[in-house]
């Protein structure tokens, strides 16, 4: 158990669609400004071993929360395999090292369920993670995330460090990128669907057959939970962040579609990839761990989303990383 409210906290990211929720909620709790620090890529590059020691210097942590990454939906991790394994990896990697020779009190790895086997029978349970090569589109990504988790039990088992590892399912809210090349599939079905409603275009084309089919978690959720994983949890085991529910591809078009208000035609391009064939996590260990169980409507948490872009798409700056 630690209190948050005594420690510096480095949120790796924290600028980000996460990290913004995260660090929103730990100032409530009345964390001080002093106290909660956001490294920035324009002062640190956090891929570069004397960038990441710098960051250590300057910033002084006792506890890091790690969110950063390079992320994108399934055409950016077939375009950039490269790019998206070789700097998540290498961020992962050194901050853990010099978060462990700074003494940090604890390091909170956040992964992705991208992490998982392909075909991973349903739901998911953190015992699986190991048991086949996950869904080729984002293999090199989910990969390097996934050493994380070696990487904290091994630096457990010899050096006694408090390093727990986190798997969050797909997250949608306010803040999401909407930006079409590195967009996950409901800001991208919602930009797609305000867009042909707004110029009278009579269909929008969606990758797949629509049959594949995810969960998804309310942002403001994820970050309850990691913050409640980051005060309450100090074990080895990886601990699932989920919703427990699935719904279709087809089923969340034809529902964004609804709640955009687009009433043209939805045509699904077969030809492009569907991904992972499903995914719903178990979510039993993070509730019994730490006390975590995930609270928003799903179609209220659409409908924040939706009204949040609404409001927003004139002045968005689209961000490829977070």
């Amino acid at each position: 158990m630690i209190n948050l409210r005594k420690e510096r906290i480095v949120i790796t990211g924290g600028s980000g669609f996460l990290g913004s929720h995260i660090c929103d909620q730990l100032r409530e709790k009345g964390i001080e400004a002093g106290d909660l620090l956001v490294p920035r890529r324009e002062e640190f590059d956090l891929t570069q071993d004397e960038q990441v020691r710098r960051m250590y210097d300057v910033m002084q942590p006792t506890v890091v929360i790690h969110l950063a990454a390079v992320v994108g939906g399934i055409g950016a991790n077939r375009r950039f395999p490269g790019t998206f394994f070789y700097r998540n990896l290498m961020m992962g990697a050194m901050l853990m090292e010099y978060a462990r020779r700074f003494d940090v009190k604890k390091f909170v790895a956040v992964g992705t369920i991208c992490a998982y086997p392909k075909f991973t029978p349903i739901p998911f349970r953190e015992e699986d993670l190991w048991n086949g090569y996950p869904e080729e589109t984002n293999a090199p990504y989910g990969l390097a995330k996934k050493m994380l988790l070696v990487q904290a039990q091994a630096y457990r088992q010899e050096y006694g460090f408090n390093a727990i590892y986190l798997l969050p399912v797909n997250l949608y809210g306010p803040g999401d990128n909407f930006n079409p090349e590195f967009s996950h599939v409901i800001p991208a079905l919602i930009r797609k669907c305000i867009e042909a409603r707004d110029t009278g275009i009579p269909y929008i084309d969606v990758w797949g057959t629509g049959r594949a089919t995810r969960e998804f978690l309310y942002v403001k959720d994820a970050a309850r939970g990691i913050i409640l994983a980051a005060e309450r949890y100090d074990g080895p085991e990886p601990c699932n962040l989920g919703a427990g529910f699935e719904i279709s591809i087809r089923e969340l078009a034809t529902l964004i579609a609804e709640e955009t208000g687009f009433m043209g035609q939805i045509r699904w391009d077969s030809l492009q990839p569907d991904g992972q064939p499903r995914r719903l996590l178990d979510v039993h260990r993070a509730e019994a761990f730490f006390g975590f169980r995930a609270r928003t409507d799903f179609r209220f948490g659409l409908r924040e989303t939706i009204a949040w872009y609404e409001a927003n798409r004139e002045t968005l700056g689209h961000e490829a990383t977070r």
